[in-house]
C-alpha cells in the first residue's frame, strides 16, 4: 500500500536543498535581468532576440533555405517575430510551438501630445493594458520608441535609462490636500486624462515665453524633429528603474515587464540551446496581447498561419490542406504568466488552487473569467502528456487558476491558436504585483520555465 506522502500531492521547491541548481537558477537569471533591462518595449524585445538568434547561427527566412537542421526567423512590423529550428519530419506532421508576448501595460504618448499649462510642460498619454493607474504617479519614468520625420528618416528614441540621462514624472496630490482624492476609489482618483508627463519647466527667452516652444527647440536641435513629427511616431513611457534582486537571499528578481517577457526570454533560449530536432520547433513572439492580440502583430492576425505558409513552400510542398493539417497537428505551450498567491491578498485566491512563487512554472488547464468565459480549457489528454513530458525531465510544476471563482480572471492568447485545432495549455511563471511598474518572479521558477520550454520542444 502507498504511503500518505505517496498519495497526496504536495509542491516542492526544485531549488530546496540543491545547493547546484541554485547556482545554476541564480546564474541564468543574470542574462535575464539583461535581457529585462534592455527589452522594456516590444520593438526593443524584438530586436534583442533577433540580435541572439543571429549570434546563434539563425538567419532571416528569406537568406535561407527551409531545409532540415536550418535556423531561420521572420520579423513581423518590428514587433513580433517568428523562430524556427526545421526538423528531420514531414511539416504536416505538426510543429512544437512556444508562443509568448513581448508587449506590457504602459502609457502611450497621444499624436499630438505636447501641451503646457501654468509654467509647466507636458505630454499627454494614452495607457494600454490593464494597469492601475495610480501605481504610475511619482516615480521616474523613461522614454522609448521611434518617430519618423516628414522625409521618412526613423529616429530611435531611448531617453531616461543611462544614469546620465534626464526622466520623466507624473505628479501625484501631496495628502495634506487630498481629502477629496481620498474619497475617490483607486479605479477613479486618477483620471486616464490627468496621466499628464512633466518634461520641462524652462521658458525659452524670459519669462514671458513659451515652455512649450523651449521643448520643441531642444527636441529639434537634438533629434532634427518639429511638432507635427509626433504625429508618425511611437512613443511610449515605462518605468525607469533598472531590474534588481530582492530579498537578503536574492531569490527574487524585480523588475517592470516581467509579464510576459520572463516567459518570452526562456521559450526564445530554449529553442535556440536545441540540438537539430525531428519535429520543426517554433518560438512565436507577438504584440498586443494587454490588449486583446488584435492588429498586424498580435496573435489574432495571420501571421503565424502565414510563417507556417512560408516555411512549407519554401520545402516545395505548399498547399492549403497541408498547411491546415500542420496547424491542426502541432503542439503548443501558451507561455504565459500567472498569478502569484500572495498572502497580504489571500482573500482574492483559493490557496489550493493557487500558484506559488518558487514552486516551480505554472500549468492552466484554463484561463478566463467566471464559468470560464472566453478560456481555451486544455484537454486531460494533452495535459497529461505535458505532465509526462515534465516529470520525465525533471521539471519542477504546480497548477493553478487565476484567483477565486467570481473575483475575476483573465485570458491569455491560448484560445486563439487552439481555433487550428491544435492541442494548447497555458504554463508559464508565477508573478507577484503583476501588471504593476514593478513585478517580481522566483529565479527557480524562471530556471525551471527555461527547462520546461526545453523539454517540450526535445519531446518530439
Amino acid at each position: 500500500m502507498m504511503t500518505e506522502k505517496e498519495l497526496a500531492y504536495e509542491r516542492q521547491i526544485p531549488i530546496k536543498g540543491n545547493e547546484a541548481l541554485r547556482l545554476k537558477a541564480f546564474e541564468y537569471c543574470e542574462g535575464y535581468k539583461d535581457f529585462i533591462d534592455n527589452a522594456k518595449t516590444e520593438r526593443e524585445a524584438v530586436e534583442y532576440t533577433k540580435n541572439i538568434a543571429e549570434s546563434n547561427g539563425f538567419l532571416p527566412l528569406s537568406a535561407c533555405s527551409v531545409s532540415s537542421g536550418e535556423k531561420l526567423y521572420y520579423v513581423n512590423n518590428c514587433k513580433s517575430v517568428f523562430y524556427a529550428r526545421i526538423g528531420s519530419g514531414s511539416l504536416e506532421n505538426g510543429v512544437r510551438l512556444i508562443v509568448a508576448h513581448v508587449d506590457s501595460p504602459r502609457l502611450d504618448l497621444k499624436q499630438l501630445p505636447l501641451f503646457e499649462s501654468s509654467g509647466i510642460s507636458y505630454f499627454k498619454t494614452h495607457y494600454y493594458g490593464g494597469l492601475k493607474k495610480y501605481q504610475w504617479t511619482a516615480l521616474p519614468l523613461s522614454l522609448h520608441g521611434v518617430i519618423y520625420k516628414a522625409d521618412g528618416e526613423k529616429i530611435d528614441i531611448c531617453i531616461g535609462e543611462d544614469d546620465d540621462d534626464p526622466v520623466f514624472y507624473i505628479t501625484d496630490l501631496m495628502p495634506h490636500i487630498a481629502k477629496d482624492q481620498y474619497d475617490k476609489t483607486l479605479r477613479d482618483a486618477i483620471p486616464g486624462e490627468t496621466l499628464n508627463i512633466v518634461n520641462g519647466s524652462v521658458p525659452f527667452d524670459d519669462e514671458k515665453g513659451s515652455v512649450k516652444h523651449n521643448i520643441l527647440c531642444l527636441l529639434n536641435e537634438k533629434y532634427g524633429i518639429t511638432e507635427r513629427d509626433f504625429i508618425t511616431a511611437e512613443l511610449s513611457a515605462t518605468p525607469a528603474q533598472r531590474s534588481r534582486d530582492v530579498g537578503f537571499d536574492r531569490s527574487l528578481v524585480g523588475a517592470y515587464g516581467q509579464d510576459d517577457r520572463v516567459c518570452a526570454y526562456t521559450s526564445l533560449l530554449a529553442l535556440l540551446e536545441m540540438e537539430a530536432p525531428k519535429r520543426t520547433s517554433c518560438c512565436l513572439l507577438v504584440d498586443k496581447e494587454e490588449i486583446g492580440s488584435v492588429g498586424a502583430t498580435g496573435m489574432q492576425s495571420r501571421f503565424f498561419e502565414n510563417s507556417v505558409a512560408e516555411l512549407l513552400d519554401g520545402m516545395g510542398c505548399y498547399s492549403e490542406l497541408a498547411l491546415r493539417r500542420a496547424l491542426r497537428n502541432s503542439s503548443m505551450l501558451s507561455s504565459d504568466v500567472s498569478a502569484g498567491y500572495d498572502p497580504a491578498y489571500a482573500e482574492a485566491f483559493e490557496k489550493k488552487n493557487a500558484a506559488y512563487l518558487g514552486r516551480g512554472i505554472v500549468l492552466n488547464k484554463f484561463t478566463g473569467a467566471r464559468g470560464k468565459s472566453g478560456s481555451n480549457d486544455a484537454n486531460a489528454e494533452y495535459v497529461a502528456r505535458v505532465r509526462r513530458i515534465f516529470d520525465d525531465h525533471d521539471v519542477a510544476f504546480q497548477t493553478a487558476e487565476l484567483g477565486k471563482v467570481d473575483f475575476g480572471g483573465g485570458g491569455t492568447i491560448a484560445y486563439i491558436a487552439a481555433l487550428y485545432g491544435m492541442e494548447v495549455i497555458d504554463s508559464g511563471v508565477a508573478v507577484l504585483s503583476m501588471h504593476a511598474p514593478w513585478e517580481v518572479t522566483s529565479k527557480a521558477d524562471v530556471y525551471e520555465a527555461y527547462k520546461a520550454y526545453k523539454a517540450f520542444l526535445l519531446d518530439a
